[in-house]
């Protein structure tokens, strides 16, 4: 008995370091995955604690509020087992049996694999309890009845497929789960419908998200837009090249998750979206000054005005100020609605990798009139971003009208 004491004694003493290891590479490869899924996001209110929830996240259905997801008991996810946190993340299902709304994109998250699943969930526990209830999610009646999602979620909750990888390279199909699952870039990539669900037969064709434009991540349009499998890998990696920087809604996503993933996962989801065969990245030429219309012959006076002190004279751009306008992707985007609220909402300051910076840009919504803003993104537009068309007033006018928040004079 002595013997069989002391061999069960040397087993667990062995078992020990062994156990204690494989946990830790669980919650290493959580924290990874955490990121890699930016849970951080919309778990976050600006200024709290991290995954204490109270983010307001704006939907065409009323303002839902991120969840406290820290192991707090009472307010956050502290008495969920792995199969609970597996099933809200795979399923929308809270632990008493509601329905999640899907700002929760469990609708790309569905894929993922349960040992993911349960990486996360590790990470999540090493965090402090915040002992603080988010903000409660209150929608008008419908959208107030969780119970009317359960008839969603059998159309539209595991709609989406992975495409056939037969013959695809392993740096694709990684890329894929990458950007499809993980990354659930196609969330906010791919219009929606009346419903609020993707509209998958036009999946990554791009979506608008409060007054933004989230482009088309298709490899012709990237390609059309001056995308190389480099500079879109770099991109994701230090959050600017020479296309531009990441603004709006995308900086968070480079802020706290894409410049934290490794080099091969980034270049896989650049090998993704652009294919194994990527398309040749289209140059653009500046067009002369004799050859633009009318407008954007106007136009040019006003850029010297506003613009050309910190874009340059010719729009070549200047470090850590401001970014170059010739080969910008903004541009060259046919709707031009994410370069027209840039100009009328600006961009506060921006910290890049290392010491890369650039400096907040002013707003000009109260600055220019339609004309004027007409005339502006026609120069632009037309000069450097390859478009032909010229832009209406009235065009404009219905552009700054569908704002979401601004308030315009009348000019």
């Amino acid at each position: 008995m002595k013997h069989l004491l002391s061999r069960l004694a040397l087993a667990v003493g062995l078992a020990a370091p062994v156990l204690l290891a494989h946990a830790e590479d669980q919650v290493a490869r959580g924290e990874y995955l955490a990121r890699a899924a930016d849970c951080v996001a919309c778990h976050t209110a600006p200024g709290g604690a991290p995954y204490a929830g109270g983010l307001p996240i704006v939907s065409p259905f009323g303002t839902i509020y991120g969840t406290n997801i820290t192991p707090s008991k009472k307010h956050g996810i502290g008495l969920y087992s792995d199969d609970e946190f597996f099933a809200a993340l795979t399923e929308g299902k809270r632990r008493d049996g509601a329905n999640l709304y899907p700002a929760m994109p469990y609708t790309s998250y569905h894929l993922m694999p349960r040992a993911d699943s349960d990486a996360i969930h590790a990470y999540l526990k090493t965090f402090e309890p915040i002992e603080r209830p988010a903000p409660v999610t209150s929608l008008s009646f419908p959208f107030n009845v969780r119970m009317g999602l359960t008839g969603w979620n059998m159309l539209y909750g595991k709609d989406l497929k992975l495409a056939p990888t037969e013959g695809k390279s392993e740096a694709f199909k990684r890329g894929q789960y990458m950007v499809d699952v993980l990354g659930h870039c196609g969330e906010c990539h791919t219009p929606r419908g009346l419903p609020g669900a993707m509209q998958l037969d036009k999946r990554m064709t791009g979506g608008v998200l409060n007054g933004y434009l989230a482009p088309s991540l298709l490899a012709t349009d990237l390609a059309a837009r001056g995308w190389n499998h480099q500079d879109l890998s770099s991109f994701l990696k230090h959050g600017m090249s020479a296309q531009g920087t990441m603004f709006n809604e995308m900086f968070p996503v480079f802020h706290n998750s894409t410049q934290r993933l490794s080099d091969p996962d980034l270049a896989a989801m650049a090998t993704f979206l652009l294919g194994d065969q990527p398309p040749a990245a289209k140059v653009v030429a500046d067009v002369p000054f004799e050859q633009l219309g009318a407008s954007a012959k106007r136009g040019r006076q006003d850029y010297l005005n506003v613009c050309a002190g910190c874009h340059a004279v010719e729009g070549e751009g200047k470090p850590h100020i401001a970014v170059a306008m010739r080969g910008n992707t903004t541009l060259r985007l046919e709707d031009p609605r994410n370069l027209l609220r840039v100009i009328e909402d600006g961009i506060g300051e921006q910290q890049f990798v290392g010491f890369e910076r650039m400096q907040p840009m002013p707003g000009f919504a109260d600055k220019l009139s339609h004309e004027q803003l007409t005339d502006l993104l026609n120069y632009l537009r037309q000069g450097w971003g390859g478009q032909s068309a010229e832009m209406a007033v009235s065009d404009v006018q219905k552009l700054r009208a569908d704002a979401p928040s601004a308030e315009h004079k009348a000019h």
